[in-house]
């Protein structure tokens, strides 16, 4: 949920730019404004609360228009570029402070006010002198969601565009049942009327507060306190483990999802930790209202800070400068075919638009699922335990008939692994340091070369046959493309908590020591051309980064576990032809 910095230099440039910016997404000349600023809105909520917001009015205007908002806990100062840009294009716009944050009164409660006061917000816009009627949503990450939560209230939308959108419980602060650990020093961010900017930005700091946390042996439950805040928020989150209502009544219902025709336009990366909220939005729209949904989604080989301004270089990669779109213009081109009957921008060609990573190219598709032709499918193998990349298990076209199972041991007592991840740095999307390492707390698998040019695009499945002799422990899964000079670039990855194997609302402790199918089936979704000569590797290993809430295995309630709970786990993988276990990968579709 990290926010990307706008210096105000920078958003005067881009002020200056827009026009030629517009054109050059569009096509066509564009009217261009100058914005001005009326920073105490004050708009008032049922419950009698006012929430602050910044107005940015394009000078001039002589007629309503259709208006444009935000409403963010991260004060609206953030916005400001888009505020400038929108404005610029003749569109009101208005970034609202959350209660409880900036210049808004109230209590501030994540993930609680969103939805009444989303639906105030809107209705206000619509009824004020500058707007049309026509109100429209704008925002990345958490402003994304108060999008969706605006729609859960009720509120009457022409159009929203959330980009990277947690679906509360499942991706954020949660994933796949497991708590998200930086959501303490993100509370912590957005705990009180201003921004923590300076400690948000110190990612060694950050890191290094996790790890002395891990190493006081306290419960998480405990991190707020440890963390100097005693976070209500927090405090519910962790006693809300599985997915239950607790988590459903933040998202909208499916009844609001099948009925839902406004336009839809979603962003999200690869490499974006809110990418399965993103598209567990999509998906379930589409299948609620019967593939009748006007939702367009694009994805690219982004970060979660990039799906907001696409950058060419980050986490060590370099990925093709086709891939950098203007997406403020883009935005800009939505809201006019939306709400003015202009154009569909030229760059929506389907539904669905995807980058391949590799091939520098955009490709589109009519459906999420359309975007994958078949899986091929590759079975695990080993000639000797393969814990480590150097002597790695294969990945072959058949079942092995005889094989002993492989295994890997972990001690969650054991932080070699938490200091090793202390020596990596940014470029962790290509950084093998943990996984050339020689330790015994993994499995590694590695392909044959292919023998031309695929591209892999969509969703791996992994279904793996495993037996575990501790009640629970948690799985990293993870798929990296490796070229011939041994170079690695990471694909995807998803987590399980062995307690949820059966599913996120089912909680059921492992009380066998015979082996269980455990089906990986969440992983993110990627395109990459995977060249000639490479080779696809499959990791298997415990889950005890600083970034998760440690699993002590001992079957306890995981918020409650202490180091003194801590139990080795011994995890045995099978894959012989009764228990074969096997990668299924995702083949995108041939070129026309």
């Amino acid at each position: 949920m990290n926010r990307r910095e706008y210096l105000l230099s920078a958003a005067s440039a881009l002020v200056l730019a827009a026009a030629s910016g517009a054109r050059a997404a569009t096509g066509e000349a564009k009217a261009v404004y100058s914005p001005q600023i009326n920073y105490r809105i004050r708009i008032p909520m049922r419950d009698g609360v006012h929430l602050g917001a910044t107005l940015y009015l394009p000078r001039g205007l002589d007629k309503p228009r259709p208006t444009i908002f935000s409403h963010t806990p991260y004060t609206a100062d953030l916005y400001h570029p888009e505020g400038a840009y929108f404005s610029t294009r003749g569109y009101p716009y208005l970034a609202v402070d959350m209660r409880g944050r900036g210049d808004s009164e109230g209590e501030f409660v994540p993930f609680g006010s969103e939805v009444n006061d989303g639906h105030d917000i809107v209705d206000w816009i619509a009824r004020q002198p500058f707007c049309n009627g026509k109100v429209a949503g704008n925002g990345h990450s958490w402003v994304g969601y108060t999008q969706w939560a605006a729609v859960h209230g009720g509120a009457k939308l022409a159009t929203i565009v959330p980009l990277s959108s947690p679906w509360v419980g499942l991706d954020f602060p949660i994933n796949n049942n497991i708590v998200y650990a930086f959501a303490v020093p993100w509370l912590t961010h957005v705990d009180g009327h201003t921004q923590r900017n300076t400690m948000m930005k110190d990612g060694a700091f950050q890191v290094t507060e996790q790890l002395r946390f891990i190493e006081s042996g306290l419960p998480f439950r405990k991190m707020d306190e440890f963390y100097g805040i005693e976070s209500r928020p927090f405090r519910e989150w962790v006693s809300h483990p599985s997915q239950d209502d607790y988590w459903d009544r933040r998202n909208p219902t499916d009844e609001q999802l099948a009925g839902l025709t406004m336009p839809v336009l979603t962003m999200c990366g690869y490499f974006d930790g809110d990418q399965p909220g993103a598209l567990e939005f999509h998906r379930r729209q589409q299948r609620l209202s019967g593939g009748k949904a006007d939702h367009y989604l694009v994805l690219g080989p982004w970060g979660h800070d990039q799906v907001r301004k696409p950058e060419a270089e980050f986490f060590g990669i370099k990925v093709g400068e086709s891939s950098v779109i203007d997406a403020l213009a883009l935005h800009a081109d939505w809201f006019a075919f939306t709400m003015e009957d202009g154009p569909r921008p030229d760059f929506l060609q389907k539904k669905v638009a995807y980058y391949v990573m590799g091939a520098d190219k955009w490709r589109y598709a009519d459906t999420l699922g359309a975007v994958t032709a078949r899986h091929d499918v590759l079975y695990l193998g080993s000639g000797e335990n393969p814990v480590s990349a150097y002597r790695a298990g294969t990945l072959g076209p058949k079942p092995a008939d005889k094989d002993e199972p492989d295994h890997y041991i972990y001690d969650p007592r054991d932080l070699g692994a938490l200091l090793l991840e202390l020596s990596q740095t940014q470029s962790h999307l290509v950084d093998q340091t943990a996984l050339l390492t020689d330790t015994a707390d993994k499995l590694v698998y590695q392909s044959a070369p292919f023998e031309k040019d695929t591209e892999v695009s969509g969703v791996f499945k992994f279904a793996a046959w495993i037996a575990i002799d501790q009640p629970d422990t948690d799985f990293l899964v993870s798929i990296h493309d490796i070229a011939p000079d041994g170079t690695s670039m990471f694909l995807t990855d998803t987590r399980m908590r062995a307690r949820y194997r059966e599913g996120l609302r089912t909680e059921k402790l492992i009380d066998t020591k015979a082996p269980l199918r455990y089906d990986f089936d969440r992983f993110t979704f990627v395109s990459r051309l995977i060249k000639a000569g490479n080779r696809l590797r499959l990791v298997i290993r415990a889950n005890q980064s600083v970034a998760w809430q440690r699993n002590y295995n001992s079957g306890k309630p995981v918020a409650d576990e202490t180091m003194a709970d801590a139990r080795t786990v011994t995890v045995r993988l099978f894959h012989d032809s009764a228990r074969p276990s096997a990668l299924s990968i995702p083949v995108g579709q041939p070129e026309s």
